[in-house]
């Protein structure tokens, strides 16, 4: 990629990411085209597809969430895939209308020197959902089919048992009533050289771009071997792999979610009626001011 082209790109991605960040907080998908004649047509009709049907899909979510606490359901979904391939951008927009409370996200940090002498599934199993909950992944135990043996973080003992075991340990999940979904988001090669190029000259995503991230470039044929080997080993009937094509972020996100909605099968759960009660007024009460100082300043 000639470096203009590069610097285009990243420019153009900044203010996309930007745009999103404040689109998304918005429940009116206007019609009207955005001001930035530069983005052109084709682009401008695929934003407004894109936010419109991701606010179909949140709205399905909801719906999906209130199934799963209504029901007990227990739903496990995995996010794995190389560094940059898009995993938190899909999980954030999967989450960002849903409760918290129901819908949670497990993003392990490297295991600590306890931890290390551990059943190596037991740091993982305390993050697994109760009847009424969603447990989202942002890469999960198959650390130690990807990164671990690519960086030599395991033995080739510990990475041998760590095939026998998963199999039987999904099954297991499976068998006690999990629902168990496990996506890998796949980008190119040129593609993650432009998203490593991104976080470097964008102030707010530098933070993303780690030493290791920068390891995994070097070793991008060891990566994509550890990736087979792991797909192949893994894809069981009880808790096969998708395969996500993630170059276009936008696209697998929606991508991802549908083919999620298609997997469970949910269905709108009748609501009882809301009504607010009126407020209860006391004679006595007086209400104290608040005191000048205390209060954020209003620059806005």
């Amino acid at each position: 990629m000639e470096e203009d082209e590069l610097i285009r790109r990243i420019r153009e991605e900044i203010a996309d990411s930007y745009d999103e960040e404040l689109e998304t907080e918005l429940h009116d998908f206007s019609e009207e085209k955005r001001g930035d004649d530069a983005l052109g047509d084709e682009l401008h009709e695929f934003r407004r597809t894109y936010f419109r049907e991701l606010h179909r899909i949140q709205v399905e979510l909801v719906k999906l969430q209130d199934w799963v606490v209504a029901t007990k359901e227990k739903i496990v979904v995995v996010f794995e895939g190389r560094d940059s391939a898009g995993k938190g951008g899909a999980i954030s927009r999967f989450t960002q209308r849903l409760n918290p409370r129901v819908c949670k996200v497990a993003a392990l940090p490297a295991p600590n020197d306890r931890e290390k002498t551990q059943w190596y599934f037991q740091r993982y199993v305390s993050h697994l959902p109760a009847g009424g909950e969603i447990v989202l992944f942002d890469r999960s135990w198959y650390n130690r089919a990807g990164v671990e043996r690519v960086m030599g973080f395991c033995t080739d003992e510990e990475y041998e048992e760590f095939f026998r075991s998963v199999p039987e340990f999904e099954r297991m999940l499976v068998r006690s009533g999990i629902r168990l979904i496990k996506y890998w988001f796949s980008i190119q090669d040129d593609e993650q050289i432009f998203r490593f190029s991104s976080r470097i000259h964008d102030p707010l995503k530098r933070w993303k771009l780690s030493p290791m991230d920068l390891e995994s470039r070097r070793r991008w044929e060891d990566y994509t071997k550890a990736k087979e080997i792991m797909l192949d080993r893994t894809h069981i009937p009880e808790a096969p792999w998708w395969v996500v094509p993630a170059d276009n972020k936008k696209k697998a996100r929606l991508n991802c979610l549908n083919h999620f909605l298609t997997q469970i099968p949910y269905h709108e759960v009748e609501q009882d009626e809301v009504e607010l009660p009126p407020r209860k007024h006391h004679d006595n009460y007086d209400r104290q001011p608040v005191p000048e100082d205390m209060i954020v300043p209003q620059l806005y």
